[in-house]
């Protein structure tokens, strides 16, 4: 079983450490770094990890480092433990960060350190996450295969090729915001046809989990799904037309070109 480093114990982090533990792993086998102390000591009292002060001192010896930090600090963290990792035996970096590309952090670790970039979605944080893996140039099919292993613990993976990151943010790391915006908006619709709030969330939410089963489960294109519901002349149809009219499907392609050109721009950076 791999030992494992996690830099940053935010939410991305805390969901990956949780997951990893609900997959057998030993919590002792888990070095958390934090910048609070106080955040270090919940995640022990909470998970009984190994937490640490010190990002250097944190990957001492592991196998795989997750750096869970914001965009803006990641290369900074990435160089702190850079001289740490080089005096492993072999260990796999990992980023769970928008925007930062393999190169930027394969510029300040030692030569042939294995670099993959990962683009995590926040349903990871309930087990039900999508996790898009981009190796880096010196990863090789054993180090997908490990780092592959260790996410699935917190959802799905997908390997992609890097050059694809831009599209695979606006699908899958902020997709969610998008579904979250939609049930929004569908509980004041029916707030506004005068359904108790509580009433509309659990319609709305409980029919979001369901279609999106269906879509799993089946197999089904989602245009064919779509048209099961809408029989002729009826109700579904009627509010179909309606959302097709009032441009759901161009602010769709909008909002998808908006997210990949924010992360093409960020990792300009």
């Amino acid at each position: 079983m791999s030992t494992v480093a996690i830099i940053g114990g935010g939410k991305i982090g805390e969901a990956l450490l949780a997951g990893l533990i609900a997959g057998g792993m030993n919590p002792k086998k888990i070095h958390v770094a934090n910048r609070r102390s106080e955040r270090s000591q919940e995640l022990k009292e909470q998970y009984c990890i190994v937490p640490f002060s010190d990002n250097a001192q944190a990957v001492d010896g592991v196998d795989v480092v997750f750096l869970c930090v914001k965009p803006n600090v990641l290369v900074k963290v990435a160089d702190e433990i850079a001289e740490a990792v080089d005096n492993n035996d072999s260990t796999i970096v990992v980023s769970m960060a928008a925007g930062v590309s393999n190169a930027s952090i394969e510029e300040v670790m030692a030569a042939g350190t294995p670099v993959l970039r990962v683009m995590p979605n926040t349903p990871m944080l309930v087990g039900k996450g999508t996790s898009a893996i981009a190796p880096g140039r010196f990863a090789d099919e054993e180090n997908i295969e490990q780092v592959s292993k260790l996410l699935t613990t917190v959802g799905t993976v997908e390997v992609i090729a890097e050059s694809d990151m831009d599209a695979v943010i606006a699908m899958s790391g902020s997709s969610p915001a998008y579904l979250f915006l939609f049930v929004e908006a569908m509980i004041d619709a029916g707030v506004q046809l005068g359904l108790k709030r509580e009433v509309a969330k659990k319609l709305a939410s409980n029919s979001i989990y369901g279609a999106a089963a269906m879509l799993q489960e089946t197999g089904e294109e989602p245009a064919q799904l779509r048209s099961n519901v809408c029989s002729p002349g009826g109700t579904t149809i009627a509010a179909v037309r309606s959302l097709e009219e009032s441009g759901l499907r161009g602010m769709m392609y909008r909002a998808a070109e908006a997210a990949a050109q924010r992360n093409a721009e960020m990792g300009k950076h």
